[in-house]
């Protein structure tokens, strides 16, 4: 691999961000794509794709051959409040394959007796999100039901594009939630794509319930967003 293409993949990767390494066979050129990038032609749909099924492999377009090497960041679980959910949510989230972390200011809950092998930002969100900035294969579940914690991590994850936004409450106090947001500037249409009250309609009661509740969701946030992927790509292909 070129030294110059290794850097920057690497640098990709450090970010968070979904890159290729694109290898022509024929003469061996190597070539870094991050996702978004544009790319015309077969060649550009067979990119997209690839980074939409993240399955590396070799591709053929126009009589050449393409050995496509996809690099997407693990799906990651950002936790606001160290709550009883969390507790819960904090070893089912390792075993689907989440990084996830918790970020709460409230030092008497967040230690590491009470989550051990979980990454513990005791710090307000507005200081933790400079140095752990969200990104679009970031979920974010807000359950502190403190808008001072809440609020500005709803904020940073909906102008991030994470690909799930959830927030614990009733759908009345969701409602006095939405007033708040819309006065920080967000629009009906980022507003409305938080879920809320959090978590898939099972009826969970406990909180090992609503940590269930909570991951299914982001689960299937996630393939959906594959799937509106694929869709769009069907569409304009």
């Amino acid at each position: 691999m070129d030294p110059y293409c290794l850097k920057k993949l690497n640098i990709e990767r450090l970010a968070r961000r979904a890159a290729l390494l694109l290898t022509d066979l024929g003469d061996g050129r190597d070539r870094v794509i991050r996702e978004g990038d544009p790319v015309a032609g077969q060649l550009g749909e067979v990119i997209a794709k690839a980074f939409l099924s993240g399955q590396s492999g070799v591709a053929a377009v126009d009589g050449r051959s393409f050995f496509l090497n996809v690099h997407l960041p693990p799906p990651r679980l950002v936790v606001i409040g160290a709550v009883h959910i969390s507790q819960a949510l904090a070893p089912m989230a390792r075993l689907a394959g989440y990084d996830m972390e918790i970020i709460d200011p409230r030092t008497a809950f967040a230690t590491p007796d009470r989550f051990p092998e979980v990454r513990l930002l005791a710090e307000w969100p507005q200081e933790a999100l400079k140095t752990h900035p969200l990104d679009a294969y970031t979920a974010v579940a807000v359950v502190t039901h403190d808008p001072k914690i809440d609020d500005y991590a709803l904020e940073q994850a909906v102008k991030a594009g994470c690909f799930y936004v959830g927030a614990l409450g009733s759908r009345k106090t969701h409602a006095k939630r939405v007033e708040r947001l819309q006065a920080l500037g967000l629009d009906e249409q980022s507003i409305a794509g938080i879920h809320a009250p959090i978590g898939l309609d099972i009826g969970a009661a406990s909180p090992a319930e609503i940590a269930v509740a909570v991951l299914a969701e982001v689960i299937k946030a996630f393939r959906a967003r594959r799937l509106r992927t694929a869709q769009t790509l069907e569409k304009t292909a």
